[in-house]
């Protein structure tokens, strides 16, 4: 069975794959060749996907055809970061200068660009607050000055937001119908990174939410495709991925 099942399975996976099973859901089920992280009475498939969506591209496409599949995504909103030597006794504790935000999802997403147009896939983006626990043991990233990062708990769920078709991607284009825009002009009217904004594009354009029109110099230049594009909220909830969380 492919799969990671529970070895090595993050305390922030495995709250998720609980949550979104349900309680009268199930865990770790064995599925056209893979384990999938859940499934919930209504009977969608669960699958908790904290990095890249590349291992996913495969799997998905095998399990809709058992049924649909919700794909969970993590957003850390707020993230509490606690430093221990190698003994466990705790150094410091302190709160993340870092929030995320749901257009942290084109990081993960750009690797399968193809997911949303599977027929039966819900991506739902769960905005979190956790805890990283790091150990001081000189074996981590040189980024971190060798400290590890060796678990994440779940703390609080904020709240979700799913998506559901290509359509529902519209809602990360602030612009209107009749504007267009570049790769740096989507950076600066939604606050992320060029570097961000390039990858969020390259994967609308590819869901076919924005299509390329012309290139003015080195940049090109977009629009948004069609007449216009429906997004989904949760009932109840407005959601602008411009605003801060």
């Amino acid at each position: 069975m492919k799969g990671i099942g529970t070895k090595g399975e993050s305390g922030l996976h495995r709250a998720l794959k609980f949550r979104y099973a349900g309680e009268g859901g199930q865990t770790e089920i064995p599925l056209k060749g893979y384990v999938c992280d859940g499934l919930n009475e209504a009977g969608e498939y669960i699958e908790v996907q904290t990095g890249s969506f590349k291992p996913l591209r495969e799997k998905v496409k095998k399990l809709t055809e058992a049924g649909p599949v919700r794909i969970i995504h993590p957003i850390m909103v707020t993230k509490h970061l606690e430093l221990f030597d190698e003994g466990g006794t705790l150094l410091s504790r302190r709160k993340s200068p870092r929030k995320g935000t749901p257009w942290d999802l084109f990081k993960a997403l750009v690797y399968a660009p193809d997911l949303p147009e599977i027929p039966g896939v819900t991506i739902e983006l769960a905005l979190v607050e956790v805890s990283e626990q790091r150990v001081r043991d000189g074996r981590g990233s040189w980024r971190r000055r060798g400290i590890s990062i060796t678990g994440r708990e779940l703390l609080i769920h904020h709240g979700s937001i799913p998506l559901s078709s290509p359509g529902d991607y519209r809602c990360f284009v602030p612009f209107q119908r009749d504007e267009t825009f570049t790769v740096r002009s989507l950076g600066d009217k939604a606050g992320i990174h060029p570097a961000l904004a390039g990858k969020t594009l390259y994967v609308l354009t590819r869901l076919s939410v924005t299509t390329r029109i012309e290139k003015k110099g080195h940049a090109w230049v977009y629009r948004l495709t069609g007449t216009s594009a429906l997004v989904r909220r949760r009932p109840g909830k407005e959601f602008s991925p411009s605003t801060e969380l």
